[in-house]
Formats: C-alpha cells, sequence, structure tokens
C-alpha cells in the first residue's frame, strides 16, 4: 500500500463526516501497513471541542497499541492540523504526517505556525503536504457552499413567516 491508498481512506471517514452534516474532515493512524485508527469530525455530534478527526484517530490508535506513543506511525488527515491536533501529533511522536489541503484561517503545520518542525520541541515530525489536496478541497468547498445555501433557505423562511405573523396580527 502507498501513500495515495491511505490518504483515500482518510478522505473515506471524511465523506462519513459529511454524510452526518459535520465538517467533512478524515484521518487515519497507519503502522506497518495497517490502519491502527480511524477518525471523523464529531464536534457537533458530540458536543465535545477536541472530537476532531485526528484526535478520534490518534486516541483509537493509542488504544491499539496500548501505549501513547505512535513512534513508528504515520498519519493522514485530509485538513491540515489545528494547534491543539498538532500538539497530540507532537506529543504521540507520530513519526510522519500527510496532510492534503492546507488550512490558511487554523493550520498550525505550515500555515499559520510551524509546530511540527518547531526544534524548540522535543519531537519533530515529518510534514508531507497535498497528497490529495484537490478532492479535499472540494469535498470541504461543496459542504461549506451547502451549509451556507441550507442557512440562506432558512433565513428566508423565517423571514416569511415573520411577515405572515405580522401581517395575521393587523
Amino acid at each position: 500500500m502507498n501513500e495515495q491508498h491511505w490518504m483515500e481512506e482518510a478522505l473515506f471517514e471524511a465523506r462519513a463526516a459529511e454524510r452526518i452534516d459535520e465538517v467533512p474532515i478524515g484521518a487515519v493512524v497507519v503502522k506497518d501497513g495497517q490502519i491502527i485508527g480511524r477518525g471523523h469530525n464529531l464536534r457537533e455530534h458530540m458536543q465535545e471541542v477536541s472530537m476532531h478527526a485526528e484526535m478520534i484517530a490518534i486516541s483509537e490508535a493509542c488504544q491499539a497499541l496500548r501505549s501513547w506513543r505512535l513512534e513508528d506511525c504515520d498519519l493522514y488527515v485530509t485538513l491540515e492540523p489545528c494547534i491543539m491536533c498538532s500538539g497530540a501529533i507532537i506529543n504521540a511522536r507520530i513519526k510522519n504526517l500527510y496532510y492534503a489541503s492546507a488550512d490558511p484561517k487554523a493550520g498550525a503545520v505550515d500555515s499559520l505556525y510551524h509546530l511540527l518542525s518547531d526544534s524548540r520541541l522535543n519531537h519533530q515530525v515529518n510534514v508531507h503536504a497535498g497528497l490529495c489536496a484537490d478532492e479535499s478541497s472540494q469535498l470541504l468547498r461543496s459542504f461549506f457552499r451547502r451549509v451556507r445555501r441550507q442557512r440562506k433557505e432558512l433565513k428566508r423562511r423565517l423571514k416569511l413567516q415573520n411577515g405572515q405573523s405580522t401581517s395575521q396580527k393587523q
């Protein structure tokens, strides 16, 4: 199996998130050619700030290995990790990170910060960016386009209802 295959598995997880109206981000942790952790965003469903795809996949991998040390593991994720997830990646001592799309608003790997390569920290991670970036970006764009359209439609309906309520009172 190659990097493309593992990123496609992360994209599979992202699509699972999208099906339940979560932001479509997915992640897998791979060790010795096997997925030992999977995750997709569950922040809205769980109403829990830490339920990012990476955090879930890392937690599952730790359980599979019965260790918090994921030293010989690779993480594949469809969007550049945030500060929280980057911290978990460093603390878990993940060897390689592969991410698809950059995140100019919250990315802590290359976009806003360079946490995984900061030599002041006790662990650095090899970073590989851009694998399946187009597919990941398209998934995110179409999701947010749909969300904006739904919100706009809801506002329109509420405005119509409020207009009808006002005219009924008169």
